[in-house]
């Protein structure tokens, strides 16, 4: 791969791709339903202080070492422990494939979930998903093999085109995909906001419970909730980082995807959280929230079909920017490590085992499970090793050095020691949690 040509062209086209990567089924059925059974404003009030810390040093820390390596997961691992001692990048590189193999097994769990949102925009789209029994319609193709292959593929290959071009057609997508989803969820807002009984969710979301955030577990739910919310797994937004121009401001562009990331979230809760309570129905339902609850609710209102097609139109855009940060990651590490196969190449060899190994596993008893194994063991232990990466192994200066570079006021020692410190021991945490607990987050 030509890096040289691999390079996002504005910062607002970077924020835009980074936020597409973030943006995704934890923000729309992940944040509200953990909101909803977490203290809701307790919750968020904890959640904000945690998408503060994250971002303002662990999504700035991987943005500055992807940069500096000038590539993605394999690459930056090598060059961060090899910074300490030059034999230990062989160490680094080995390390490496723990947080890639993650993006790979959540792509092929991911591209799954994608397939069932794009059926129900066809669905929504010829009238049929108005007329169904949304429980039976969910069962019938969620528990049954093969029942979704068509549109899988769709997802799969279509997902994979995009990425032809690396950082430029990456940028080019989200600039359309993700303005689209933020304009199209507002609609969304401002329509459950007419519902009967909406106001009974505003209350609870932005009701402080000051005695919830006695609750360890509330802590523990933002914590982990802010860590993928961000995406901050050790792998994807290393890739991004490395196509980013020497001269932008890290620590700024992190902020920006902190605060349209946080957005998303909020106005995806503004929509399900007011809307469940209006009907009487359980926020915290899971998968079956997006594919049951919110079309059930949508057969109730005028306009019902026209709010549904742009519902599923927004939920495929954003899994799709999501799909297309993991496949780039490990795109991106397998050309580095093998360059003569080319990115043509790379991308066939992805869609055949994501289309191969997933096409197996459509049912809902079967990628369910499996993204609980990636989410509870791959991904903690991934962004653990990446959290001690940078802070404890990585040479203190290389890191400060590439993180203050084109900012405007760098980052000084109190960030430093706010990753070791805090940082990392919060990585460490959620990652003992998921592990002892066997909780997916």
């Amino acid at each position: 791969m030509d890096k040289k040509k691999a390079q996002f062209t504005s910062s607002w086209g970077f924020v835009l791709s980074a936020v597409g990567s973030a943006v995704g089924m934890a923000n729309v059925w992940g944040f509200p339903a953990k909101m909803g059974g977490n203290g809701g404003g307790a919750f968020l009030l904890a959640y904000l202080c945690f998408v503060v810390l994250f971002s303002v040093v662990g999504l700035s820390a991987e943005y500055a070492v992807g940069r500096r390596a000038r590539t993605g997961t394999l690459g930056t691992y090598e060059m961060a422990w090899a910074s300490r001692r030059k034999g230990l990048g062989k160490v680094g590189g080995l390390l490496g494939w723990l947080p890639l193999a993650g993006s790979m097994c959540i792509a092929i769990g991911y591209a799954a979930i994608i397939a069932y949102v794009l059926k129900a925009f066809a669905n929504a789209l010829d009238g049929s998903l108005m007329a169904a029994d949304t429980a039976g319609w969910f069962e019938a193709f969620s528990t049954a093999d093969y029942a979704v292959l068509p549109f899988h593929a769709i997802v799969v290959v279509g997902t994979l085109l995009t990425l032809l071009l690396g950082a430029k057609s990456i940028e080019r997508t989200n600039k359309v995909m993700m303005p689209v989803f933020f304009v199209i969820f507002a609609i969304l807002a401002v329509r459950v906001a007419f519902l009967p009984g909406a106001a009974e969710g505003y209350r609870y979301m932005f009701t402080f419970r000051w005695e919830e955030l006695l609750n360890p577990m509330v802590w523990i739910w933002a914590m982990g909730q802010a860590f993928f919310s961000l995406s901050i797994t050790g792998s994807g937004m290393i890739v991004y980082g490395a196509y980013l121009d020497r001269e932008m401001d890290v620590a700024a562009l992190a902020k920006r995807t902190a605060l349209f990331d946080t957005i998303a979230a909020l106005v995806a809760a503004l929509v399900i959280i007011p809307a469940c309570f209006a009907y009487g129905l359980d926020v915290g339902a899971g998968p079956s929230l997006l594919f049951v609850t919110l079309p059930r609710i949508l057969q109730d209102i005028p306009l019902g079909r026209v709010f549904a097609v742009i519902l599923y139109i927004a939920m495929v855009f954003a899994g799709v920017s999501s799909l297309q940060n993991m496949f780039e990651a490990v795109g991106e590490s397998l050309l580095h490590r093998f360059p003569k196969l080319g990115r043509k190449v790379v991308l066939l060899l992805l869609c055949v085992v994501c289309l191969g190994i997933g096409m197996h596993m459509e049912p809902i008893f079967k990628w369910g499970p499996w993204m609980d194994i990636v989410s509870i063991y791959i991904i903690p232990i991934g962004a653990t090793l990446g959290a001690v990466s940078w802070f404890w192994v990585m040479r203190r200066e290389d890191l400060m050095d590439e993180v203050g570079r084109g900012a405007k006021r760098a980052p000084g020692t109190l960030w430093y020691y706010a990753g070791r410190y805090l940082y990392v021991p919060c990585a460490i945490l959620l990652c003992g949690v998921a592990l002892l607990m066997q909780v997916a987050f």
